[in-house]
Order: structure tokens, then sequence, then C-alpha cells
């Protein structure tokens, strides 16, 4: 089957500058650093310990806090992390991590990946949430380099992709040196994957980490002291007009009202302005830095890594990619910050954390416009704090220390 993927990937390279002209007009690639994708690099060559990739911001943002551990370990001198994204490798130049380059992933063509390892020469190699590589999994097997998937997640339709067929699958899985499953469900189909070493740990999202704009944070408190606020964070297409004439109902009772939207992509904001703006909303971008006015209703923001700085501001947020058929979005950063969460009812990517919310009566589950303007129309007046929320945050930690702890002795 390994003989069938390389004439797939082989293709691919024949393909790909057509695919990646029309990502850089969509924004979606670095023109100045697209080489990396081909293991073509301005980088100096250093040899690096540890190697982690995450693919995309959320992944980046779970793992977070592991690199900060990872960089205090004096053992560690270098430590490399691919994403696949622009908007992750904007997020990697705000951290100011020390220890830590990024680079783009490489394309999983085999004369790419053999290249990729030599290269910067790994000792260890940790893939974050479902990045399933076969050919970088193939060759890091070949020079004895660990490999780590952490906060693993499989899901039910990958699996049953996998199963199509079951022998590649076993041997892609089977070079697997460690899982973390940060689920029940990727823990049953790692077992029938057949994963060697299987460890519980728990889920990273559920770490917060510390909010470092307190100067920031104070001078946003100021621009919105007059006014009562909520977010509608991560959200996807058609989900912001739906939110635009919820804010519309909620404004008819609460004047002073402003509505945060945080898109998933930031480069959309542009055209969901317009979108809001044809149902007669006034909307300002966070980074025009315009006073809001009486009339202003939606404020969004256009930038990324500044999430929890707007869900300090309030005490309820939607989270999106529920409404539309996405599976949901992440909803322990607001809920860790004291936000009542609301969603629609796709969250099926997430549905062991929304039955923990759930439980600690943190979150409300509905596509009903009444029931949100209701759910949001009693918490903007209900400053009294949830008291469960330092149950997130002690269950955060011990993730924390239990990933570390697991992965450790791959680093002596």
């Amino acid at each position: 089957m390994y003989f069938f993927y390389n004439i797939l990937t082989n293709l691919a390279i024949i393909i790909s500058p057509i695919i990646i002209i029309y990502r850089i007009v969509k924004g979606k690639e670095d023109v100045k650093r697209v080489g990396e994708k081909f293991c073509i690099y301005s980088k100096k060559k250093s040899n690096k310990k540890v190697w982690i990739h995450a693919a995309s911001v959320g992944e980046l943002m779970s793992i977070v806090p592991v690199i900060r551990k990872l960089e205090k370990n004096k053992k560690i001198k270098n430590i490399l992390l691919s994403t696949s994204t622009t908007s992750s490798a904007k997020i990697f130049n705000k951290l100011k991590l020390k220890k830590t380059s990024h680079i783009y992933f490489p394309l999983d063509n085999n004369f790419i990946v053999k290249r990729f390892i030599n290269y910067w020469q790994p000792e260890l190699a940790i893939f974050i949430d479902s990045e399933i590589w076969p050919n970088m999994f193939r060759n890091l097997h070949i020079k004895d380099i660990p490999i780590i998937i952490m906060n693993a997640r499989i899901t039910k339709r990958s699996f049953n992709k996998w199963q199509i067929f079951p022998n590649f699958a076993k041997q892609v899985f089977g070079k697997i040196t460690l899982a973390l499953p940060q689920n029940l469900e990727t823990l049953k189909y790692l077992k029938l994957l057949k994963v060697r070493d299987i460890k519980t740990a728990g889920n990273l999202k559920y770490y917060g980490q510390k909010d470092n704009h307190d100067y920031s944070k104070k001078l946003l408190k100021n621009k919105f002291k007059d006014f009562k606020v909520w977010c509608a964070a991560s959200t996807h297409f058609n989900e912001e007009i739906l939110i635009g004439n919820l804010h519309k109902k909620l404004k008819k009772k609460q004047r002073k009202l402003i509505t945060i939207i945080i898109p998933r992509h930031v480069s959309r904001t542009n055209e969901i302005k317009e979108t809001l703006n044809k149902i007669e909303l006034n909307c300002i971008l966070h980074s025009s830095n315009e006073k809001i006015k009486k009339n202003t209703d939606i404020y969004l923001v256009d930038s990324y890594g500044e999430t929890s700085k707007f869900y300090n501001l309030t005490n309820i947020s939607f989270v999106g990619g529920s409404i539309i058929k996405h599976g949901g979005q992440n909803p322990l950063e607001p809920a860790r910050l004291g936000n009542y969460i609301i969603s629609g009812p796709n969250v099926k990517n997430f549905k062991e954390i929304y039955a923990f919310l759930n439980k600690l009566k943190m979150s409300s589950i509905t596509s009903d416009i009444l029931k949100m303007e209701n759910l949001i129309l009693k918490r903007l007046n209900n400053k009294t704090p949830n008291k469960n929320i330092k149950k997130i945050i002690k269950i955060g930690n011990d993730v924390l220390e239990k990933n570390l702890f697991y992965i450790n002795k791959y680093l002596i």
C-alpha cells in the first residue's frame, strides 16, 4: 500500500505549484516561505533534540504549555516546531519562545521527508491531535526516532477511513512509539488500530495559559466600560449572520450592547463586515483603534492570539462551528475564564467536553434563537462567578503534568 501512497504523493508534487499559487492568492501561503514545504530552507541547519508538529492554531495553542515547560529543561537546547497554516505561524511570532524555532511542515512525499529528517536530525518527534503522516512515520521509524502522538484524537469518521485499508493502517499506526489520547473514543480506536503503547493523560485543552496582557486588558476594559458585552467566538461562514440577527433582537431590550465577534479565520473579517452592514449593523474592526460609539453594534476582532482578553470582558460566549456542520470548536478557553457557553447542536468533535460543561451547568446547546436570546440577557446582568471554574483549572494542571511525565523518559 505504501507503493500506491507514494504514487499519489508524487502526483501531488507535480500539481502542487497550481495548488500553492491558488493558496497564495487566497492568502493561505507565505510567499517567502513556500520552499519550506519542499524542505528548502533559509534557516541555518542545527540539530534539534525535540521536534513538535501542530497543524494549525488549535493544536498549537494546546501544546504551548508543554513547550514552555520543555524550554525550562536544561537537557533540551533546541526545539523545532512545525505548523501547516499561516495563521499558526502568526501566533507563534507572538509567543516569544526562547529555545523554539518555527518551520512549515513538509509535504508527506518520501524523498522530501527523508531530506527533512536528515536536515534537522530530531531525537524525538511529537505529533499533536490527529496528525498521522505515513511517509514521515515510516522514515522516523527507520531512523529509530521515537514517535509520540500527544493529545491524540481519532474520530469515528477517520477510523472508518483507515479501516478501508486495514493492513496499511496497521503498518502506519504500528510505528507509533507512544499515544496519549485526549478522550475515551480515541483510546478505543487506538487499541483497535494496534498502537503498541497507549497511556491515558487527558485533554491538554483543559489547561489554561497565564494571560500576560495585563496592560492591554486594562485598556480594553476602559474601551468597553459603558457597554454590556458578550462574545461570539470561532465563528464560521453563515454563523455571523445568525449572530447579527440575534444582536438586533438583544439590542431592543439592552440598548447599550456590543457584540464581539472573533471569527475562526480572521482573513474573513472584511467579508463579515460587509455581510453585517447589509443588515444595517454598524461594525468596527479591532485593528482600526476606533472609539466605540453609541451606534456601534459589532466589534470585529481581526487579529490572532488575543481571544482571552475579550473573554475577560464578559461572562457569556457563543462558540461557533456548531450551527453549521463543522463539529464545533473548543469551548474550554472561555469556560475557564468564567464564561457560560452557548453552542449550536453540531459539537461532535468536543462531545465529551460539552458533556462535562453541561454537568457543571456551564453550557447550553441549542439552535433556537429565542432560547439564545434569553440565556444571554439573563447572564448579561448576572456577575456571579461560577464556582466550578476551579474544577476545570485543576483538571488542566493534572493533564499537563501527566503528559509531561509520560514523555519525560524519551528526553533523557
